[in-house]
């Protein structure tokens, strides 16, 4: 956001200008006003928070996944190998890097470097700067795969933590005391506040005084961990 605020007037003119074909958009904005980019950097602030922070593991995870198999291609064999293992849609055909694209363009690096970026929003085909005059990136579109989310923990919860303090967080889950802890897990109740306290000390859960009696939770990692680092569905 803060690099939003810093652009140039002239370039953020010049870029929303490509917008505006057959709109109208507001004068200020396409004159780089400060007050309508602030708006406008807290807009995309509140956006992210609720499109893209509660999926943001699985984002991550897509990306760094292909920066593995990116890293490890220029490991194994240079920058030939890096650039053969690019996403179908671009190929490399030495001297020339070719990629799909909706019409006929050329780059021309001219001695500059060219920066590899995988993106989990780009789609089909990989994306350009329009400007030539900036450094010259390539986004590419990563491997997409289904977030995984679990109704319930898989066997490999089991091993992790054990078969009965996996069932502890499974039913931490829903929110719970200790005593109901220990009647729907089928343990006894000292044995409940057991489990409770070492899933407290690692994090997995919050434990709050409800009335006479406390209250179990998830932490963040605690739900993390229970739906296999799968993101909250969200309607």
């Amino acid at each position: 956001m803060e690099a939003l605020r810093d652009t140039p007037p002239g370039r953020i003119r010049d870029e929303l200008a490509l917008l505006d074909a057959g709109r109208r958009m507001s004068g200020r904005v396409l004159d780089g006003r400060v007050e309508p980019l602030g708006r406008l950097a807290d807009a995309l602030r509140a956006y992210h928070r609720a499109a893209i922070e509660p999926y943001w593991p699985h984002i991550r995870s897509s990306v760094e996944a292909d920066r593995a198999v990116r890293g490890r291609a220029l490991l194994d064999g240079g920058t030939e190998e890096l650039l053969a293992s690019l996403p179908p849609m671009i190929r490399w055909r030495p001297p020339v890097l070719e990629a799909d694209y909706p019409f006929d363009r050329e780059i021309h690096l001219n001695d500059r470097g060219l920066l590899l970026q995988p993106s989990y929003f780009c789609r089909v085909t990989p994306v350009v700067y329009r400007d030539q005059r900036l450094p010259p990136v390539l986004v590419y579109p990563v491997t997409h795969s289904r977030a995984p989310v679990f109704a319930e923990p898989g066997p490999w919860l089991g091993r992790l933590l054990g078969n009965t303090r996996s069932t502890v967080l499974r039913v931490i889950g829903n929110g719970c005391t200790t005593s109901e802890l220990a009647l729907r897990a089928g343990i006894s109740l000292a044995s409940a506040s057991q489990h409770a306290c070492v899933l407290r000390e690692a994090g997995l859960i919050h434990t709050l005084r409800h009335g006479s009696s406390v209250l179990h939770t998830l932490t963040p990692l605690g739900g993390s961990l229970l739906r296999g680092g799968a993101p909250l569905a969200m309607s």
